[in-house]
């Protein structure tokens, strides 16, 4: 049944990234030339229902879906280190013209060539966390 409920809200978010164009390599390349508010909206939208989200789980004690506690703990922002990975993933992001969540909508959408940029993704986290150890943070 839990796996039945990630189906449907899986499915509702490629619609909802269908419908409101984040997927377009040409909306994504606006946004990097700076040319067009669209996905900064989008972007922005979604920090917003994000933060009500958490503050809504804190306030009420919401569990995970196994029924265990949900615990929030601060990180540790230290900027070298997300300066680093921010312009490598938006590296990744301004040249393929797709994000995780966007590549598996267009997958959904039988756009069968992003597979390639799947399995590259999926192998640059696996290198990662081959090297995590020997590298700073």
């Amino acid at each position: 049944m839990r796996y039945f409920v990630y189906l449907i809200l899986g499915t509702f978010f490629g619609i909802v990234m269908t419908k409101s164009e984040a997927i377009s390599w040409y909306r994504i390349q606006e946004m990097f030339r700076f040319e067009s508010f669209h996905m900064y909206g989008i972007i922005g939208t979604a920090v917003v229902v994000g933060v009500i989200g958490v503050a809504l789980s804190k306030r009420f004690n919401w569990r995970t879906s196994e029924g265990k506690e949900w615990n929030l703990k601060p990180k540790d922002f230290s900027i070298p280190r997300y300066l680093f990975g921010g312009t490598i993933f938006g590296l990744g992001w301004a040249l393929t013209g797709a994000c995780p969540g966007p590549m598996f909508t267009l997958l959904g959408q039988g756009i069968v060539s992003i597979g390639l940029l799947i399995l590259s993704a999926t192998f640059g986290t696996y290198v990662y966390g081959a090297l995590r150890d020997r590298l700073p943070h």
